[in-house]
C-alpha cells in the first residue's frame, strides 16, 4: 500500500473513532507521518499507535495528536506554543491548521531530537515551525502571548505556570497530566482571574516532565 493510501485509510479510521473537526482530519491527512519515524518503523508509520523515535522518546499515536489538535481549537494565523518537539510530527499537524500566517514555537529538551526535527521540518517545508532547545517548563516567553499551548508529553505535577502565563486570556492549554498509569487529558481555558479546567478522559503517555516513576 502506498503512503498516500495508508494515510487516507488512517484518516478514515480516525473519523470513525473520534468526534473531531474535519479540518483536524485534513491536517492529519496532509502530513507524511512516514517522514517522521525511523527507517526501522516506517512500515508501521500509519498504524494508530506511538512509535519509538530515539532518545527514549516516542511519536504520539495519531488519534492522540488529532484529539489534542481539536482541543486547542486554533484558527489560521494563530501563534501556538508546543512543549516537546520530539520528531516534529505533532507540530507539523498543528502548522497545517494555522496556515501560512500562523506559527508554532516548539521547545525540546533533548538537543539531538531538536536538531533532527528542525532539519526534517525545514526539508518538508514547515517553515512556520520554530524549534529551540530548552526546558519546556519555562515555555518560550519571547513570542508570548500565545493563542494556544500544548504539551506532547505527560506533566507529572500539573501544567507549568509559565506555560499558562504565556497564553492569552481566552487561550487554551492542553496536556496529559499525572504520573504513569494515572494520567488524564486536561484542557485549561485561560481567564483573567484563573482558568477553567476540563477533563477529557484517561490517557497513556510516556512521562517526560518531572516524573520520578
Amino acid at each position: 500500500m502506498s503512503s498516500d493510501a495508508a494515510r487516507a485509510r488512517l484518516v478514515e479510521r480516525l473519523r470513525e473513532r473520534l468526534d473531531v473537526d474535519e479540518a483536524v482530519l485534513a491536517a492529519i491527512g496532509s502530513v507524511p507521518r512516514h517522514e517522521f519515524v525511523p527507517d526501522a518503523t516506517v512500515e508501521r508509520a500509519y498504524a494508530d499507535r506511538p512509535l519509538p523515535i530515539g532518545a527514549d522518546q516516542t511519536i504520539s499515536a495519531p488519534h492522540m495528536v488529532a484529539l489534542m489538535a481539536d482541543l486547542i481549537d486554533v484558527s489560521e494565523g494563530d501563534r501556538v506554543l508546543e512543549i516537546g518537539t520530539g520528531c516534529g510530527y505533532h507540530a507539523a499537524v498543528v502548522a497545517e491548521l494555522l496556515g501560512k500566517s500562523g506559527a508554532v514555537y516548539s521547545v525540546e529538551y533533548v538537543a539531538e531530537l531538536a536538531a533532527a526535527a528542525r532539519r526534517r521540518l525545514d526539508r518538508l517545508g514547515y517553515d512556520a515551525v520554530h524549534v529551540r532547545v530548552g526546558d519546556g517548563r519555562d515555555g518560550w516567553s519571547d513570542h508570548a502571548p500565545y493563542d494556544a499551548a500544548y504539551l506532547t508529553c505527560a506533566a507529572a505535577d500539573g501544567i507549568p505556570e509559565a506555560i499558562v502565563d504565556q497564553t492569552r486570556v481566552g487561550g487554551r492549554v492542553v496536556a496529559p497530566v499525572g504520573r504513569r498509569g494515572r494520567q488524564e487529558l486536561v484542557r485549561l481555558v485561560v481567564r483573567r482571574h484563573g482558568t477553567d479546567r476540563e477533563r477529557h478522559g484517561g490517557v497513556r503517555f510516556v512521562p517526560m516532565i518531572d516524573d520520578e516513576g
